[in-house]
């Protein structure tokens, strides 16, 4: 009895330290909670400012544009943007006459102020200028391009452009390989449906992306039961890149099969043709080429210009003297290429004219004539001086160079 006494004693107590400590936390301003002592409430999260808005504007570098003629047009103004052109000049740049299609950028604040310009005038190249200081600073980074060595090959159906554009690649290959064979082959004529060619070529990537070629290392084509082989090779000494056939000779001639990069012949040489304007029959001692007025006309080889300007029923034309007792004529020409007079020197391929119809001519066309020793002839039938060989000392390390580019060309792409 007295031991149940003493514990319903001890209870009471408890309950009363119970009930004072409650009253110990309740009545006390201030003090923590036991739960909060246990686990703290961390304090609410700052939200981060949201950032000044800009605006990115691209500016499309036009034909004749500097730097400070296209900033103006974007919106700069001409204090900031002849600054900005000084600074970017000082590391380099060449901003006199920007490359059309190069890349520009202005970036703007919220208060419409200009805080950074980026231009790249190649995918290799990129330039930043941005204020610091109370000026411009301005850094330039540069990349080398990845070279891949790849195979193409196509077949002509339609056009030697069709089927370049068909193998997935840029008509600039197509007058590559056109150059490279252009003594050779007369691609305007000759071309057929059912031609084959293949490459084996340099391409070059920035950051992964395929930007251009480079040299052309070996390239075929097949026509008419006719394969034309063409290697690239630098002579020993020299940094020129030259074409030659696998035995070494220079693909080089002193005269180019024709003066027009891609056209159709619509008459050829004879010692008679009904006249389309004069009527009767008339010899005709040239090669007519079709081509649409304005088309560029080359030099066929060195020389030098002995008459240029207008002849008669010939219209505009040009007349060029070279080596071996040869003369070139290029008739009906819509005008003459710039500076070019009688007693200017002249290159193989330089651009002497463009196509027209002036004189008596039916419509746009070139009138090509070629004389030896006072006298036309069919420039068809001629034997042209080939350019110099490889010479004989290189001659075994050509031939297995060029051995192995071929190989490697046709195992790629087999015909």
């Amino acid at each position: 009895m007295r031991r149940r006494s003493v514990v319903a004693a001890a209870l009471s107590l408890a309950s009363l330290g119970s009930l004072a400590l409650t009253t110990h936390l309740y009545l006390w301003p201030g003090a923590p909670a036991p739960w909060l002592l246990a686990a703290p409430v961390p304090p609410p999260a700052i939200e981060p400012r949201p950032a000044f808005p800009t605006r990115i504007r691209g500016v499309d570098v036009r034909p004749g544009d500097n730097l400070v003629s296209a900033l103006a047009r974007a919106g700069v103004d001409a204090r900031t943007a002849w600054e900005i052109t000084a600074r970017l000049g000082q590391k380099g740049a060449e901003l006199r006459k920007l490359r059309p299609g190069a890349a520009l950028e202005v970036t703007w604040n919220f208060r419409r102020e200009p805080i950074e310009v980026r231009y790249a005038p190649s995918p290799w190249i990129r330039f930043a200028a941005a204020p610091a200081n109370g000026s411009w600073e301005v850094t330039r980074s540069q990349i080398e391009p990845e070279v891949r060595v790849e195979a193409v090959q196509g077949r002509v159906r339609r056009s030697l452009f069709e089927a370049v554009e068909e193998a997935g690649e840029s008509p600039q290959l197509v007058f590559a390989m056109v150059e490279i064979f252009s003594s050779d082959f007369d691609f305007t004529a000759d071309t057929r449906q059912g031609d084959q060619f293949r490459l084996l070529l340099e391409k070059r990537y920035a950051r992964g992306v395929f930007v251009d070629y480079g040299r052309i290392l070996a390239t075929q084509y097949a026509s008419g039961g006719r394969t034309l082989s063409g290697v690239g090779y630098a002579r020993r000494g020299e940094a020129r890149w030259t074409y030659y056939d696998p035995s070494g000779h220079s693909l080089r001639k002193s005269f180019l099969k024709s003066p027009l990069e891609f056209t159709r012949i619509t008459s050829g040489f004879m010692y008679a043709r009904p006249h389309p304007i004069l009527g009767g029959v008339r010899p005709h001692l040239a090669i007519d080429y079709a081509a649409p007025a304005g088309t560029p006309v080359r030099a066929v080889a060195d020389g030098v210009v002995t008459e240029a300007g207008w002849d008669g029923g010939n219209g505009i034309s040009v007349t060029i003297r070279h080596r071996s007792g040869y003369a070139t004529m290029y008739n009906h020409l819509s005008k003459l290429a710039a500076e070019l007079r009688p007693g200017a020197r002249v290159s193989q391929r330089q651009v002497i004219g463009f196509v027209g119809a002036t004189g008596l001519a039916t419509g746009p066309h070139l009138d090509y004539r070629v004389s030896k020793n006072g006298q036309f002839v069919n420039p068809f039938g001629e034997r042209f001086i080939p350019g110099e060989p490889i010479a004989a000392a290189e001659r075994a390390a050509f031939v297995d160079h060029a051995r192995a580019l071929l190989r490697r060309l046709e195992d790629a792409t087999p015909f």
